[in-house]
């Protein structure tokens, strides 16, 4: 049995996995959720991302001759497992730095500890805003898209393509945000709402639900009454499929769905209960790295695109999601950007030359491969930490497969809206 395999096993029972590490190597404390219903949903191909970048970065050498050393944690899918594991590679293992989370409910307490103790933590997939919104977060980075920025792509999407695709004002759609109750699904739908009304735009109804719950049947009788023309939806994988579900059972019809990223992400795995009803569903994400054109992107990226796409066909069988491409791009970035820079210009890798080296990340759009760029806001902004360079994109799946369709700039396709008639959900 081979290491990746002994590897894959041990993390499946729970435990913590690390390769024996040299004094020079440069020890990375990863977290991510192996087991419960976040694996399934987005976790395991986001951790599949940045051990395919670790493996890609050490085969040529590691980062200024120092190999990567990750210490491998499962999360669980539990708050409080990702937080005690935080703690205990800081503080037992003696990582340089802990990176990974998939949850936002576990990324938003973690940020505040491992800041508040002064060590550096690189969070590759947890959009909620509130991780970093007026908390003046020092030695906490994010290179990702953050949920605010999701609520608002849909409701721009909207605006733009209601009289065009809907044949109404964007007044008269008639729109509901739906979503899980936690950090990330609260935050996205506030970037919804905010942005929606701002905007003009119709809200008929907005209404939360227990990531947990397994009845939606009340929500979906609210909808039912609203008769919304489009559902703008965040949630996690279990919840999105009971959703689907309920909804053709109780006959509920939209003209457009758009879901915001983390189970949407995943559209293998809603597909496996939902089938081809999930042809024409729209997700808000930073773009699957494959789709773009690689001539709009710097030099080189081309080439690492097409290594990493090879590597998760050879694993999974399946094309990389973007899931996948947001633990690989977030960990790219920090193992070809701030960890040279820290290592060079200011001396090491401790958490003040971590700092140190992301806040003079300067990537232009086009220099990452996800297509955006990279500038960290500094101390005293609201979203201290915070890329504001990230943008996401909207992809459309569709039985040709999946398409950008926004923003207009880079898409390869035209949104199908309304849904073509005879699927299961049109109105």
């Amino acid at each position: 049995m081979t290491m990746t395999y002994l590897r894959a096993a041990a993390i499946a029972a729970g435990l913590t996995i690390g390769a024996a590490a040299s004094a020079q190597d440069i020890k990375l404390g990863v977290i991510y959720d192996q087991t419960g219903p976040f694996a399934g949903g987005g976790s395991v191909n986001a951790s599949i991302g940045t051990q395919t970048a670790i493996d890609m970065i050490n085969e040529k050498g590691g980062v200024e001759g120092r190999k990567l050393a990750p210490i491998i944690v499962d999360a669980q899918s539990k708050v409080d497992v990702a937080i005690n594991a935080a703690e205990r590679l800081l503080n037992e293992d003696r990582v340089d730095l802990v990176m990974g989370v998939y949850s936002s409910a576990q990324c938003v307490p973690m940020a505040a500890k491992v800041d508040n103790a002064k060590r550096f933590m690189w969070a590759n997939v947890c959009i909620s805003s509130a991780v970093f919104a007026n908390r003046n977060l020092q030695y906490v980075f994010r290179s990702q898209v953050h949920s605010d920025q999701y609520g608002e792509a849909s409701c721009l999407f909207l605006k733009e393509n209601a009289k065009a695709r809907f044949g109404v004002e964007p007044k008269d759609l008639k729109i509901a945000v739906i979503h899980e109750d936690g950090p990330y699904g609260t935050g996205v739908a506030k970037g919804n709402k905010d942005t929606c009304s701002k905007l003009g735009l119709n809200i008929v109804l907005e209404e939360g639900y227990a990531v947990t719950a397994t009845d939606l049947s009340a929500m979906i009788s609210k909808l039912r009454r609203a008769r919304p023309d489009v559902i703008l939806h965040t949630g996690y994988n279990p919840d999105i499929a009971l959703f689907l579900r309920q909804a053709k059972e109780q006959g509920l019809k939209w003209k457009a769905l758009i879901g915001h990223g983390a189970g949407y992400s995943n559209i293998d795995r809603i597909r496996e209960s939902a089938g081809d009803d999930v042809q024409y569903i729209m997700d808000v994400d930073p773009v699957s790295a494959q789709l773009l054109d690689a001539k709009t992107l710097a030099p080189g990226l081309g080439g690492v695109i097409e290594e990493a796409v090879k590597r998760y066909k050879a694993k999974t069988g399946s094309e990389p999601e973007s899931n996948f491409w947001m633990g690989f791009n977030q960990s790219w970035i920090l193992f070809t950007d701030v960890l040279p820079r820290a290592i060079k210009q200011f001396g090491g890798v401790d958490p003040e030359a971590l700092r140190k080296a992301a806040l003079a990340s300067d990537i232009p759009v086009g220099g990452t491969v996800q297509g955006y760029g990279v500038k960290f806001f500094g101390p005293g902004a609201a979203m201290s930490g915070q890329n504001e360079r990230s943008s996401p994109v909207i992809m459309q799946h569709t039985p040709q497969g999946t398409k950008v369709v926004w923003p207009t700039a880079i898409k390869t396709a035209d949104p199908v809206m309304p849904l073509p008639k005879g699927h299961a959900y049109a109105q």
